[in-house]
């Protein structure tokens, strides 16, 4: 069966150009490689660059967008399929459902959100997928601190953070993630933090 990326990522294009070329470089490597992408159904900012790459290279692109962001995000009407949900939850959930892993790509608030719940439902054991950060000129650098911060401060257990795959390379990062196993979550419940 054809494997699918979540790809969480900013509706907005960033103030670099970098953003987008690796949001491109990032759908153009997943279609080599036989991958569908799911994402979050618009056409703008590096969702639309992503989006846009992959169908120029004949991949598919599967959009799950809400019905009241259809008119604000400018939903992409190109898309392989665009499936349009009544809530945010909904939304994640079905995009959870869809993929077999997830990349978070430089984005703002709901990019943050996005990662760091689906992050969580691994750590819990709610699903057992690779999570992935696509770490383009160091933009994640402060959060890859924090949850390293996290670890010393002793909220976040050494083999949580080790759920976090980073990566400045695409190639890399998807190789990585292809190989990586979710520990099972039996591994880490009734442990005391050390």
């Amino acid at each position: 069966m054809k494997k699918r990326f979540c790809v969480f990522c900013g509706s907005n294009a960033g103030s670099r150009p970098s953003y987008a070329k690796a949001a491109a470089s990032l759908a153009v490597h997943l279609v080599s490689q036989n991958i569908s992408i799911v994402c979050g159904g618009g056409k703008v900012g590096l969702m639309g660059a992503l989006a846009d790459a992959a169908l120029a290279q004949g991949g598919e692109v599967i959009g799950v967008i809400p019905r009241v962001l259809v008119q604000k995000e400018v939903a992409h009407q190109g898309l392989t399929e665009l499936r349009i949900v009544e809530s945010m939850h909904e939304r994640k959930a079905l995009m959870a459902q869809l993929a077999d892993a997830f990349v978070a790509l430089p984005g703002g608030y709901g990019t943050f959100e996005e990662f760091c719940e689906i992050l969580t439902w691994t750590q819990l054991g709610l699903q057992r997928k690779p999570c992935g950060i696509l770490n383009v000129d160091g933009y994640y650098d402060p959060l890859l601190a924090l949850f390293d911060h996290a670890v010393e401060e002793k909220f976040l257990k050494v083999e949580h953070r080790k759920l976090v795959l980073a990566d400045n390379s695409v190639e890399s990062l998807v190789a990585r993630m292809m190989q990586y196993e979710v520990p099972p979550v039996e591994k880490w419940i009734g442990e005391k933090q050390s």
